[in-house]
């Protein structure tokens, strides 16, 4: 392979509220292009870490979320990442390369939170890389007609079952954690042979059906799409819903801050709290029947 194929290694309270009053904002940016995130992305990730390693020598990327927290919590068996890395330099773009450079650290942080249950595999060089092993694991070859086959992808193993993400790609990145700790909780997840399903939420079921009446046509990807648009839409009319008051609610406490009465300033304070909460509450009950749909499909889907 060619010699420049390349490897992927592992304030105060104003500017906090500050921080999480822009929420919508930055969700709104996800949302223009980034459906799978953008129901995910539930709270704004103001909180980074910096970590280093790699040929980037240290990237920046976001704290995990307290979703994923709980999800690595309940692993009750070993699970493996298998990242497959290896990207041409002549046909990758920069900004490509440093986005796999994020996904390692990012990977790298799963396996520190899970508490030993997580182990993260590299393939990432000419010596070490297996394509068989890649195939065998779903991992999508992409620039075959630019020059040498490049790979990014990652595999989750568990003891009953295997899912991957074949093919990732930058534009898709705040959705990446989303998808990552999804695979990792449906493998975890998974029931032997024989075992019976779950019970499935009857009212998910039904909202399944109707969003997507010719179910038995669709495959489950082309039907959890539906369900993501859908979700979509929900998130932002409950961001339209709330962005003007919001707006007004900062507007306020940022003013009250030169304000010499403490009251005014702990009341303001107390509204901007309060609306903050009640964006957070609708966007996490958006995300909970989003999950909740997405497994009455997959299991709508195994029924013969």
């Amino acid at each position: 392979m060619d010699s420049e194929l390349w490897a992927a290694g592992p304030a105060s309270e104003a500017m906090k509220l500050s921080k999480t009053g822009i929420a919508i904002t930055v969700l709104a940016a996800f949302l223009s292009g980034i459906a799978l995130g953008a129901v995910w992305f539930c709270c704004f990730r103001a909180s980074t870490v910096t970590a280093g390693g790699g040929q980037g020598g240290g990237a920046t990327v976001a704290a995990l979320q307290e979703n994923t927290r709980a999800i690595l919590r309940e692993l009750d068996s070993p699970i493996e990442l298998r990242f497959y890395c290896l990207l041409d330099r002549s046909t990758v773009p920069a900004a490509e390369q440093a986005f796999a450079e994020r996904v390692s650290q990012l990977l790298s942080q799963y396996q520190q939170e899970s508490a030993g249950k997580i182990t993260l595999t590299y393939y990432n060089s000419q010596t070490n890389f297996n394509t068989k092993a890649a195939d065998a694991d779903g991992i999508m070859a992409f620039n075959r007609d630019k020059g040498n086959a490049c790979y990014l992808g990652i595999a989750v193993a568990g003891k009953l079952q295997k899912e991957s993400l074949p093919h990732l790609a930058a534009q898709w990145e705040p959705a990446l954690e989303f998808d990552l700790s999804r695979a990792i909780a449906r493998v975890a997840q998974a029931r032997p042979a024989g075992q019976p399903m779950a019970r499935v939420d009857a009212a998910a079921v039904e909202a399944v059906k109707h969003s997507i009446p010719n179910l038995e046509a669709v495959s489950l990807e082309e039907g959890t799409q539906v369900l993501r648009g859908a979700a979509l839409a929900q998130f932002q009319e409950a961001a339209r819903e709330l962005n003007a008051e919001l707006k007004a609610a900062e507007q306020r406490f940022v003013l009250a801050q030169n304000d010499p009465s403490e009251a005014k300033k702990q009341d303001a304070l107390r509204q901007l709290r309060q609306i903050q909460a009640r964006q957070s509450d609708q966007l996490k009950e958006i995300a909970a029947r989003f999950q909740a749909q997405s497994v009455a499909l997959r299991q709508l889907k195994a029924t013969p």
